[in-house]
């Protein structure tokens, strides 16, 4: 297996652990904090519009979202100018994780490249940003086997 995608497979694995198992101290699921996040930074969002900027599918966010009402997080209501639309809005208690859950994924950061200078931290972001990119180009295309 190439080298890099053996490395960035495995990191992203244990790094995935490490955050999940702290998302499931503030009682959230895998990727609970993603949707959060997106509704931190624009609440009222449509589940479309979050599968979107989450790169998953809108069935995958509903699903998300069903357990989320459940749980007292957010609650759907109709768009007031369209009533097709579905749009989620945090509740006090979604709205209030913000702080907890950013401080925590901000400390697994700093942990994790605690062993980095601010250096190699930046070229890290930057590589990993321009790796990014490009797979996110070549996601639909062929890639064709040499």
């Amino acid at each position: 297996m190439p080298e890099f995608l053996d490395l960035h497979g495995r990191t992203s694995k244990v790094l995935r652990a490490l955050a999940d198992g702290a998302m499931r101290r503030h009682g959230l699921h895998v990727g609970q904090n993603h949707l959060l996040a997106v509704l931190w930074e624009q609440d009222g969002t449509t589940p479309g519009e979050v599968a979107a900027a989450l790169n998953v599918t809108t069935p995958t966010v509903v699903k998300m979202a069903d357990r989320m009402t459940a749980a007292g997080l957010l609650t759907r209501r109709r768009d007031d100018r369209d009533n097709r639309l579905v749009r989620l809005w945090l509740t006090d208690a979604g709205r209030a994780l913000q702080k907890p859950v950013e401080a925590e994924r901000r400390l697994i950061e700093e942990k994790v490249t605690a062993d980095l200078t601010e250096a190699e931290r930046e070229s890290l972001i930057t590589a990993l940003a321009k790796v990014h990119r490009t797979a996110t180009e070549l996601l639909g295309e062929p890639i064709d086997p040499v």
